[in-house]
């Protein structure tokens, strides 16, 4: 169940940082229609290429992403209006229902029957956050950080650090949870301990991320021995 790319010095834990589309919520599907029908709507169908290019990515630079599969101008308007219309998409689309991934239910009670500090670290904007806090229970959490309220969005690891910094710890004290490369660079960069349940992309190894396949079975001694990587 558990797999180690190798090891690092790190501290105690005391925080768990939790992605949010395809690591807690099956949410990467609803985002796999909304920006086909972007595509679609600023003039042609979206390549498998782009639309992995896109996962985990910040807004902007997934609408980028999407306008150069295009060869669309991408000015501020114009990417703008792009954003409005995904979001009003995706806003539908959350409304409708959002599925749980396996064990993710299960795993943030653990967190919090631990102790732990927990943090959602999404670079989704606040405004579709809101529709999935909803859904995920906000007394999971004790701070939410999105990807319009930092200054770059993941692969940077300004989401992680303003994180750890709410919660008053350091990287080195939290266990990050991903399921996509964008996500686990951001979280490795920041500094933190990497737990990756791989989703719809392949994420590389690195020395501060460990393997699992599912959240499902995570218990309180699990997230310690993950975090220091006694694993193996």
């Amino acid at each position: 169940m558990f797999d180690r790319s190798g090891s690092v010095s790190v501290g105690t834990l005391r925080a768990v940082l939790w992605d949010m589309d395809g690591t807690l919520l099956e949410s990467e599907n609803l985002w796999d229609i909304g920006v086909k029908e972007l595509s679609l709507h600023l003039g042609g169908p979206m390549s498998e290429e782009t639309r992995l290019a896109t996962i985990g990515a910040s807004s902007l630079n997934a609408l980028t992403t999407v306008f150069a599969s295009l060869d669309l101008d991408p000015h501020p308007e114009a990417l703008a209006d792009a954003k409005a219309w995904l979001y009003s998409r995706m806003g539908e689309l959350f409304a409708a229902g959002l599925p749980w991934r396996p064990g993710a239910q299960q795993a943030l009670r653990t967190v919090r029957s631990a102790g732990l500090g927990s943090a959602l670290v999404t670079n989704t904007d606040r405004e579709l956050c809101e529709f999935a806090l909803d859904t995920l229970g906000r007394g999971h959490f004790d701070h939410s950080v999105c990807g319009d309220e930092v200054p770059a969005g993941k692969p940077d690891p300004a989401p992680y650090l303003r994180a750890a910094e709410l919660l008053g710890v350091e990287p080195a004290d939290c266990l990050a949870v991903e399921d996509s490369p964008t996500g686990a660079a951001a979280a490795d960069a920041a500094g933190c301990t990497v737990l990756v349940i791989p989703s719809l992309t392949t994420v590389p190894e690195s020395p501060r991320r460990i393997f699992r396949t599912t959240l499902e079975g995570l218990a309180e001694s699990d997230l310690h021995a993950l975090h220091r990587q006694e694993i193996g």
